[in-house]
C-alpha cells in the first residue's frame, strides 16, 4: 500500500511539474514610446502616453526615450527599438518611400499606423533687436532649422525651397534642437529659429518671457505652394507673450507610428487607451487637446496597422 502511495505521490507531482511547465507565463511587454527634445511636444506627450498605458494595460512596462525626433524615431522602429513613436506626416511619407535624402536608406517596410494626432504648426521667431519683421528679411540673418535630417528640419528645407530661398542665403544656418535654439538668441549669438511643434510649445514659450520676440509668418504664396500635407494655419494672438496678433503659417498633421512586430493585442490597446483617455493626455500637453478620433485615419500616408485597424472598426470609424 506504501509502495503505491509512493508511486502516486511521484506520478502527481510529475503530472503537476508538466501542468506547471505548459501553463503559459503571462510575459510582460514592454512599450519604449520614442518622442523628441525634452523641450518640444512630443516628450510630455509620450510621458503622458507612458503613465496612460502603464495604468491601464495589463502587464506593460512604459519607458519614454528623448530622440531628435521623426526621422531618427522612425529608423528606430524599423530595427525594433521602440513600440511607438511620434512623427510628422511628411517624414512618415518619406520613411515607407525610402527617400535617402531626408534620412531613409531603404523603404522603411515595417512601419505601421496607429493614429493622426494634432498638427505640428511651423513656428518661425526672431528677437526683435534682429530687426526680422517677415520671411523675407531672414536673407543674411542667422537661423536654427531643428537638428540635422529631424522632421522639423525638413519642414524648413521645404519651405525655404517653396520660398526661393535656400540656406545659402542665411549668413549662418545652426542645427540645433529648441532649447538650444532658444539659449542662442537669448545670448544674442542667433538671429532665429525655426520649430515645428504644437502650439504653446515650451520653448518660445520660455524665449517670449525672456526677451520681446517678432513672430514670422509665413507668405501665402509659400503655403500653396508648399501643397500636401502641409496646410494652411493660424497661431493665435497671445499664443506668446508680446504676440499682439494672428501669424500665419502653415501645419502639418503628426502621426502614432508603431511597427509590424508589435502584436495586434497590443496595438490594439495602445490605439483605444489613446482615445479613452484624451483628457489625461492633453493635462500632459494642450496640444492633445487637437487629436480627434473622427481624423485618426485622414491622410494615413502607410498601412494601418491590424490592431488599431479593429479598434476603428470597432468604433465605426471605417
Amino acid at each position: 500500500m506504501i509502495s503505491i502511495n509512493r508511486r502516486n505521490l511521484v506520478a502527481l507531482m510529475a503530472a503537476s511539474a508538466m501542468g506547471l511547465s505548459l501553463a503559459p507565463a503571462k510575459a510582460e511587454q514592454f512599450v519604449n514610446i520614442l518622442t523628441g527634445g525634452t523641450s518640444g511636444v512630443y516628450y510630455p506627450l509620450g510621458v503622458g502616453l507612458s503613465k496612460i498605458y502603464a495604468e491601464k494595460i495589463e502587464g506593460v512596462r512604459t519607458q519614454v526615450q528623448s530622440t531628435k525626433a521623426s526621422v531618427e524615431n522612425l529608423n528606430l522602429l524599423q530595427q525594433g527599438k521602440g513600440e511607438l513613436a511620434l512623427a510628422l506626416g511628411d517624414s512618415v511619407k518619406l520613411a515607407w518611400e525610402g527617400d535617402a535624402d531626408a534620412g531613409f536608406k531603404a523603404p522603411l517596410d515595417k512601419l505601421r499606423g496607429i493614429a493622426a494626432v494634432y498638427p505640428n504648426y511651423i513656428q518661425i521667431v526672431a528677437s526683435k533687436e534682429s530687426g526680422i519683421k517677415n520671411f523675407a528679411d531672414l536673407k543674411g540673418k542667422s537661423l536654427s532649422v531643428g537638428a540635422a535630417k529631424s522632421g522639423t528640419e525638413l519642414n524648413a528645407r521645404k519651405i525655404f525651397e517653396a520660398a526661393g530661398m535656400s540656406y545659402d542665403d542665411l549668413s549662418k544656418t545652426e542645427y540645433l534642437p529648441f532649447a538650444e535654439s532658444v539659449e542662442l538668441i537669448k545670448n544674442r549669438q542667433l538671429d532665429a529659429t525655426l520649430q515645428s511643434a504644437g502650439l504653446g510649445v515650451a520653448s518660445i514659450k520660455d524665449l517670449s518671457t525672456s526677451l520681446d520676440i517678432q513672430m514670422v509668418a509665413v507668405p501665402e504664396e509659400v503655403v500653396t505652394a508648399l501643397g500636401a500635407p502641409y496646410i494652411a494655419a493660424t497661431i493665435p494672438a497671445g499664443t506668446y507673450e508680446g504676440q499682439d496678433s494672428d501669424v500665419g503659417t502653415v501645419a502639418v498633421v503628426n502621426f502614432l507610428v508603431t511597427h509590424s512586430d508589435v502584436s495586434d493585442d497590443l496595438a490594439y490597446e495602445m490605439t483605444k487607451q489613446l482615445f479613452e483617455n484624451l483628457p489625461d493626455l492633453e493635462a500632459a500637453h494642450k496640444a492633445a487637446a487637437q487629436i480627434k478620433l473622427e481624423n485618426a485615419v485622414k491622410g494615413m500616408p502607410l498601412p494601418l496597422h491590424p490592431g488599431a485597424e479593429r479598434y476603428y472598426k470597432e468604433k465605426g470609424i471605417m
